[in-house]
C-alpha cells in the first residue's frame, strides 16, 4: 500500500486522535458495549470508524453489534464532510451529513469536553431471513454523551435552583455540591447539551450485511441483489416479499437492470472514451504472461500496446479487440449479435447507470457495476474502495504505478 500511501490514494483524510482523545473514544465505546481499545494513538474518518482499532480488534466492522445494528462515534468537528471509509450502508456518508447538517452548533459546543455516542436504529433486533432487509425504511438517529452529560446538566441546573430558594445559599453542603459539580463538569447553564433523535429515510441503497446485498427500490419492480450465494439460495424460498431476485454472478440481471432502464450501453458511443480505453487496457493486461517492459509503459504507449496485443494469441486478440471487431461486422450486417463476439465482462464493465436516474441513485449502480464487472480501476477505486485495495495487492509493482497514475489523472 505504500504508493497508494506516498500518492495520497489511500485513506488520506483521516483523522489523528491522540492524548485526550482517546480517553473520550474509550468511553464511547464502553457505552456502546465494546472492549476500549489499548492504542495511545489512532485516526478515524468521518463516523469515528479507525482502520488501526479494527486491526487491533481483528474485526473491521468493530462498531457493529451484529448486521443491524451499526454505530458512530463523534469526538471532534473535523469529522464533518470527512470520508466514511468502510460504510455499512451505502447511505452512511449521507446519514453522517444529515447529522451535522441537523446539529452542527450543538455538536462543536458538546465536544469541547465530551463526545456523542451513534446508535443507527433500523428498528430490527437481528436479521433471521435475508429479506429481512427490505423493512430498511426509515433509521432513528440516537445520540448519547458520555459521562451522562445531559443528565449532569440537568442535576447542576437543579442545584441551583435549589441555592437560590431562600436561605440556601448559606448551606456549606449545597455550596460544596455546586462546587464539585463546576469542577467536574464545567458550567453546564447556558449549554444546549440535547439531541433529540433525528429520522433519516432510505431509499435504494448497498448494505454489507448477509456477505453484500443491493435493493433497488421505485424502479418499475422492487429489485434485490445478493453477492452471497449462499444467501441467494435462501431468499429464493422466500414465498411472502413481492420482488425479483437475484445474485450477482447471474448473466440475466444486466438484462433486467436495462430492460428496467436502470442502466445503458451503447457500445459504439462508447468506443471513443476514456472508459472504454481504460477497460481495454485491462482486458490486454489480464491476457499477457511474459512482458519485457513495465506494464505502465505497454498500457500507454501506443506501440507497445499494439506490439504486445499482436503477440498474444488469436483468441486473446479477440476477447481484447472484440468490441471494435463487433461493430466493424455490424454495420456489414445484422446478423451478429453482441455475446457473439464481446466478452461478457467486457460488455458488462462498459455499462452506466441510465442516464434518467436521480443522481442520489447513480453511485449506487455505479457500484453494483463495478462489482458485476470490476474492469475498470478508476470506478473501482472511486465506487468500491474495499474491493479495490484488495485487487490492488495482487498486482505487479509496474501495474501499480499504470494504476495509480490511471487515478490521478482523473482525480
Amino acid at each position: 500500500m505504500q504508493k497508494l500511501i506516498e500518492a495520497n490514494l489511500y485513506q488520506s483524510e483521516l483523522i489523528p486522535i491522540s492524548g485526550k482523545l482517546v480517553e473520550r473514544y474509550n468511553k464511547c465505546l464502553v457505552k456502546l458495549g465494546f472492549e476500549e481499545t489499548k492504542l495511545t494513538s489512532f485516526s478515524i474518518d468521518g463516523k469515528g470508524w479507525s482502520p488501526e482499532i479494527a486491526q487491533e480488534k481483528e474485526h473491521i466492522h468493530y462498531l457493529n453489534h451484529g448486521d443491524a445494528n451499526p454505530h458512530g462515534i463523534i469526538i471532534t468537528p473535523l469529522q464533518k464532510g470527512k470520508p466514511v471509509y468502510l460504510p455499512y450502508h451505502t447511505f452512511d456518508r449521507e446519514m453522517m451529513k444529515f447529522i451535522f447538517n441537523s446539529y452542527e452548533t450543538k455538536i462543536n459546543d458538546i465536544t469541547r469536553d465530551c463526545a456523542i455516542c451513534l446508535d443507527f436504529n433500523q428498528h430490527i433486533d437481528a436479521f433471521y431471513e435475508p429479506l429481512d432487509v427490505l423493512k430498511y425504511q426509515s433509521v432513528t438517529i440516537n445520540f448519547h454523551l458520555i459521562n451522562e452529560l445531559y443528565s449532569k446538566q440537568k442535576e447542576q441546573l437543579e442545584l441551583i435552583e435549589k441555592f437560590r430558594k431562600d436561605n440556601n445559599f448559606i448551606d456549606e453542603v449545597l455550596q460544596q455540591q455546586l462546587l464539585d459539580s463546576a469542577k467536574t463538569y464545567g458550567d453546564l447553564r447556558h449549554r444546549d447539551l440535547e439531541l433529540p433523535a433525528i429520522f433519516f429515510q432510505t431509499d435504494s441503497f448497498y448494505t454489507r450485511a448477509l456477505g453484500g446485498i443491493y435493493v433497488l427500490r421505485n424502479f418499475i419492480s422492487d429489485i434485490v441483489v445478493f453477492e452471497d450465494i449462499k444467501t441467494y439460495k435462501q431468499a429464493i424460498k422466500d414465498t411472502i416479499h413481492d420482488v425479483l431476485i437475484y445474485h450477482i454472478e447471474q448473466p440475466e440481471l444486466m438484462k433486467k437492470l436495462r430492460d428496467h432502464l436502470i442502466i445503458e450501453c451503447e457500445l459504439k458511443a462508447m468506443l471513443n472514451t476514456t472508459q472504454y480505453q481504460r477497460v481495454k487496457k485491462m482486458m490486454l493486461f489480464q491476457e499477457l504472461k511474459e512482458t519485457k517492459h513495465p506494464i505502465v509503459d505497454i498500457l500507454d504507449d501506443e506501440v507497445l500496446f499494439r506490439k504486445y496485443l499482436n503477440a498474444i494469441d488469436a483468441e486473446a486478440i479477440k476477447r481484447v479487440n472484440g468490441v471494435e471487431i463487433y461493430l466493424e461486422r455490424i454495420a456489414r450486417s445484422n446478423a451478429f449479435k453482441i455475446p457473439d463476439l464481446v466478452e461478457q465482462k467486457f460488455y458488462d464493465a462498459l455499462h452506466k447507470p441510465h442516464s434518467s436516474l436521480h443522481a442520489r441513485h447513480q453511485d449506487l449502480i455505479w457500484k453494483l457495476l463495478v462489482n458485476v464487472s470490476a474492469k475498470d480501476v478508476l470506478f473501482l477505486y472511486w465506487y468500491d474502495k474495499e474491493q479495490f485495495y484488495k485487487t490492488y495487492e495482487t498486482w505487479p509493482d509496474t501495474m501499480k504505478d499504470w494504476v495509480i497514475k490511471t487515478i490521478r489523472n482523473n482525480i
